[in-house]
């Protein structure tokens, strides 16, 4: 016989048990709920709300700087309209620009600014604020967010800044036009600077770790982010850095998965147009484990397939390439088993003309190569998960018989160094635009 003390006291642990048995139930329930509102990556697939997710989106790197000013409506309400546009067009993914490093001439460029990192260790919040403001709007629309986190290009300061910081170039040089192969000397150098990459992780830190200012929620839980890039585009620029290269590329991935293990991570690679032809680098440098999937860019002008006066002629040619490289690294993500995205391409008006008003025909031929080569992968639950072209321009115009950028001017999808309305998809581009809704 048991005594009723017994019974009693064994009920109340029971009772209890039960009571955190729920408590945990829910708080499981919860933190699953909350993981299925962010991008993550199942074999060769993205996955969000259990289900594939293959998209369509664009390169709005400019959106922050359209949100830094709560003072300024008119920018503010052009950046609420134009994602509203995407939005209504089936655009639900962009990839935005997250630093800027240091101030004035760069490779003889005006670089966009504010800077988030102004010197070395010394960091301003100021395009922050305009990413916090980008993130909480792209939230209401469901829409996720590729943020890359430096540059191997001028226009943002990037890593010729940090490598003239640290003594490796003089302003003297720096500061000027550079020839290519000056270039590519000069920006591999970061590579084998460690003050460099210190320089460049503390960024990825104060990055990373922020608080969104309007939101109040971290960075770090926030799901209207889908991943973290290293930086736009980063080349090793000289064979000799190769090693150097792919050793940063794993440190860095390393560590922004141990600051946040909710959001996927991406190199922001280019394809093997990026390493000289060396597809065995592409190919080693994404099976790393903290690298979640792979990227392209496809650059017909910059990589010699045409030239301006002959694009009418040389198109077929430029689709064919086309086709051809993206098939190539298409075989290398089935291989590793990872997804594949299409996240830069771009291609001049008809004439090789900058104004909005003129047509774009041979673009829209280009994209649809693109976009086809997309959706046959979207259709089939293939490798190739979403398509992010170069670039919107939005409800941006640049000044008649002014080509280059000048502080003031709208913000266009072209960088300060490209001529305004080369590569912006404006929305006023209503054949493009035509083109993209197929595809939704």
């Amino acid at each position: 016989m048991v005594h009723a003390k017994f019974v009693t006291g064994w009920n109340v642990i029971i009772n209890k048990c039960r009571g955190v048995i729920i408590i945990l139930f829910c708080l499981c329930a919860v933190s699953a709920f909350s993981q299925k509102k962010f991008v993550t990556t199942h074999k060769h697939q993205f996955r969000l709300n259990g289900q594939p997710y293959y998209f369509t989106g664009t390169n709005y790197w400019y959106g922050p700087l359209l949100g830094m000013d709560k003072n300024n409506k008119a920018a503010l309400q052009r950046l609420n309209n134009e994602l509203d546009f995407l939005q209504k067009n089936g655009v639900t993914n962009l990839r935005v620009m997250a630093a800027v490093e240091g101030y004035g001439l760069v490779n003889g460029v005006s670089r966009v600014h504010p800077p988030v990192q102004t010197t070395p260790g010394v960091f301003n919040d100021s395009l922050l604020k305009g990413l916090d403001y980008l993130l909480a709007e792209m939230g209401k629309r469901n829409m996720k967010a590729v943020l890359f986190l430096s540059n191997n290009w001028e226009w943002t300061g990037g890593f010729l800044q940090y490598v003239n910081w640290f003594g490796l170039v003089p302003d003297s040089i720096v500061q000027r036009k550079l020839n290519w192969d000056e270039q590519r000397d000069i920006t591999s150098r970061f590579y084998k600077c460690d003050l460099c990459k210190k320089a460049y992780l503390k960024q990825v830190e104060y990055i990373v770790k922020r608080t969104n200012t309007v939101t109040g929620k971290s960075y770090i839980n926030d799901p209207a982010i889908m991943a973290w890039q290293l930086a736009n585009e980063p080349r090793p620029m000289r064979p000799s850095a190769d090693t150097d290269y792919a050793r940063w590329i794993s440190d860095v991935a390393g560590v922004i998965k141990k600051l946040d293990k909710k959001h996927l991570v991406s190199i922001g690679h280019e394809g093997y147009m990026a390493t000289d032809g060396d597809m065995a680098l592409y190919e080693k440098i994404h099976t790393y484990k903290n690298v979640d999937y792979l990227t392209i860019h496809i650059w017909a002008k910059n990589w010699g397939w045409f030239q301006p006066e002959q694009m009418q002629e040389s198109i077929d040619t430029v689709k064919r390439r086309a086709a051809q490289y993206i098939a190539v690294h298409e075989a290398v993500a089935k291989k590793i088993g990872k997804p594949l995205v299409i996240e830069e391409f771009g291609l001049p008006r008809d004439h090789h003309q900058y104004s909005p008003a003129t047509t774009t025909s041979l673009r829209d031929e280009f994209y649809k190569i693109i976009f086809d080569a997309y959706y046959r992968s979207k259709l089939s639950m293939g490798n190739v998960a979403g398509v992010n072209f170069w670039a919107f321009g939005g409800m941006g115009r640049p000044l008649n018989a002014q080509v280059f950028w000048k502080a003031g001017d709208d913000y266009t999808g072209d960088p300060p160094m490209e001529e305004q309305g080369l590569n912006t998809v404006f929305d006023s581009d209503t054949s493009t635009w035509e083109l993209i809704r197929r595809y939704k």
